[in-house]
């Protein structure tokens, strides 16, 4: 429409012969030559689905008919266009403009130019576009000659050759955020599998154990033993339970802060394996990042859920220190003399694994007489 106008304005009177003529084909041409991509869109509607109920002409009582946003439907048009089609189409529209810009040489005819080479940049892939952005100039550079004015062709061959890099640019880094979004998704779901793996791994696994040994007992007529791993089962249900609502809780970003977090764990373990453990926690309390609390809480879980596996009847102690830097765990416990569950060290892999994810190290083994999982992270 504004290059209908303007055309209407530079020749109010279109002759039948000369120069107003050729601007008038040329700029009915090129009207037309832009309109051609949503040509498409209007040969072949789209169907409604076979399955549905109700006819598009005829809603249903009290129901009001969908609206749709002109400009939506236009950029929806444009996207379902054939590559080649709007190839094409936009090739065309690039040599009918350079030979308008060349009669009238008026600002219209220069932003359609424009507007045609961003389009290709946008729409195309880069073989097309970079074809697109080549005819553009050399049909400045061929029309500029045949003027015998080639360097008035200049400023828009250099605006021309600025547009597509603009462009270009823009479209790498949509393509960019693009690409860095799906790798927060996939981030995202190797946490929610590490989620499932420590709450599966710590709690049904373990229940699986104590169960079938439970089995066994009955079999052989040993009643309090086999009471004993049934009851042993039910904490592990228990504590898989608060496990499973701390990940959901966690997963929806509303987690409780870590002190609170920590003092919840250690009355679990008191409750659960029957021996005290201690909190300390030292220095000004502040509010990590989720995942470096939920890698400090992970970890003092796992170092307990040990604790109580491989040193029944130890006691356990927690310490948490704030720094300006860094923040400090430590979960330490004396050797028990009682034998253990054997277990294949995977959890203590698991916790290693979020503390480089987070620049952070960890550390376990005996010191001093007694056991000390160390976890030091970036605050």
């Amino acid at each position: 429409m504004l290059l209908i106008a303007s055309q209407l304005q530079a020749t109010p009177a279109p002759g039948l012969t000369g120069t107003p003529l050729a601007v008038t084909i040329l700029t009915i041409a090129l009207a037309l030559t832009l309109l051609a991509p949503l040509l498409p869109p209007l040969r072949n509607p789209p169907r409604p689905p076979t399955g549905s109920a109700h006819h598009p002409t005829s809603p249903t009582p009290g129901s009001h008919p969908a609206r749709r946003s002109p400009f939506r439907w236009v950029v929806g048009s444009v996207a379902r266009v054939p590559q080649r089609v709007m190839l094409v189409s936009l090739s065309l529209a690039v040599l009918l403009s350079i030979a308008l810009n060349t009669i009238t040489r008026t600002g219209v005819t220069i932003g359609a130019l424009l507007i045609c080479v961003s389009l290709a940049v946008s729409r195309l892939p880069l073989r097309f576009s970079l074809a697109v952005g080549l005819l553009a100039v050399a049909g400045l550079v061929v029309a500029g000659e045949l003027a015998g004015s080639p360097a008035d062709d200049l400023p828009l061959v250099l605006s021309v050759c600025l547009i597509f890099l603009i462009t270009y640019a823009a479209k790498q880094r949509k393509a960019a955020r693009a690409a860095e979004a799906r790798e927060a998704v996939l981030a995202e779901r190797a946490r929610i599998a590490r989620e499932i793996h420590d709450i599966l791994a710590h709690s049904l696994s373990a229940q699986l154990v104590h169960l079938e040994g439970a089995k066994l007992l009955l079999r052989a007529e040993r009643t309090a033993e086999a009471l004993d791993r049934v009851t042993r089962a039910r904490d592990l249900a228990k504590s898989g339970l608060d496990e499973a609502r701390r990940a959901v809780s966690a997963l929806r970003e509303d987690p409780p802060a870590l002190p609170a977090a920590l003092r919840t764990l250690a009355h679990d373990f008191e409750t659960t394996a029957h021996q005290p453990c201690t909190l300390r926690i030292s220095g000004p309390e502040q509010r990590l990042s989720p995942e470096t609390e939920l890698a400090l809480l992970r970890t003092a879980q796992e170092a307990l859920t040990n604790i109580r596996r491989h040193a029944p009847g130890s006691p356990a102690q927690i310490t948490l220190t704030f720094a300006a830097d860094h923040c400090d765990l430590r979960i330490t416990n004396p050797t028990s003399a009682e034998p253990g569950t054997p277990g294949g060290g995977y959890g203590l892999v698991g916790m290693r694994e979020r503390a480089e994810l987070l620049g952070g190290t960890l550390t376990a083994g005996e010191q001093d007489g007694a056991f000390l999982v160390h976890l030091r992270v970036p605050a």
